[in-house]
């Protein structure tokens, strides 16, 4: 897996479907709203990316909204067909 540093928070990249990850663009678009995730999804359509955060059960910010466990079917039913997108783990921060 590999190591990415981002407003100096540590992820890993742990799915990168067709090469979504684009470290530039994820770094234009990473905000502190996104701290209290556990991982960072992003997905391609239309060109651009969109960025959202799922949480561990032992997140107090876990919600099934955000509920890991949820992310295939959040990509079948909100990702474009096919589209590019990347799974990012925080480590430790």
């Amino acid at each position: 897996m590999k190591k990415i540093i981002i407003n100096e928070k540590n992820y890993e990249l742990i799915r990168n479907y067709k090469e979504g990850f684009d470290l530039e663009e994820v770094k234009s678009k990473m905000t502190d709203y996104f701290d209290t995730y556990d991982y960072i999804f992003g997905d391609w359509a239309y060109g651009k990316l969109r960025l959202k955060g799922f949480c561990d059960k032992s997140n107090k910010q876990y919600r099934k909204i955000n509920a890991i466990e949820s992310l295939d079917d959040y990509i079948k039913n909100n990702c474009a067909y096919d589209c590019k997108y990347f799974l990012l783990k925080k480590n430790g921060n």
